[in-house]
């Protein structure tokens, strides 16, 4: 997962470019939507494909690239992401909006000091390598959990809606 491309109009990265550029590098390289989510096989660890998508993408693309970051999980590790989920996280999309905040290089504990919550909208679960926000749709507005933003961690995480976080490990179960 790519944090730092395609946000409000900076940083553009064309998908089909990208597709190109990892092929180069990597196997089976797949794209879902215009916001960084990639799959693809590699030989390298996952270390080796960060450090290679990070230095590589700010240099071709002519990005910003202290903004950029790479969040590289393999399988198993993405499908502790999705397990680690709470119950019948997801499950009522009339009701609630579901998102996932990804830890890029630090933990829930360096995160969950930044975490505010409203209880009357948000639930917060915590995970290993993630944090499940659950918000009440008619009530977003009300919603804490954006607080994150502009704080020290919030360049450690990247977020995608569970729908996203599921298509993702669909994908990777494709193989």
């Amino acid at each position: 997962m790519l944090r730092g491309v395609n946000v409000g109009g900076r940083n553009k990265v064309p998908m089909a470019a990208l597709v190109t550029l990892l092929s180069s590098e990597f196997d089976n390289v797949r794209t879902y939507i215009q916001s960084g989510n990639v799959v693809l096989d590699a030989s390298m660890t996952s270390a080796e494909v960060c450090q290679w998508v990070e230095r590589t993408l700010p240099q071709t693309f002519e990005l910003d690239g202290s903004v950029i970051r790479a969040l590289v999980l393999d399988r198993a590790e993405f499908r502790e992401v999705v397990e680690q989920a709470p119950h019948d996280f997801g499950s009522d999309d009339a009701t609630y909006r579901y998102d996932v905040g990804f830890f890029v290089g630090i933990g829930p504990d360096d995160v969950r000091p930044f975490v505010a919550v409203n209880p009357d909208v948000d639930v917060v679960t915590w995970g290993t390598r993630a944090f499940y926000h659950r918000r009440i749709t008619a009530l977003a507005s009300r919603s804490r959990v954006s607080k994150i933003i502009g704080t020290p961690v919030y360049p450690s995480l990247t977020l995608r809606n569970w729908r996203t976080t599921s298509t993702l490990a669909r994908l990777l179960d494709e193989d």
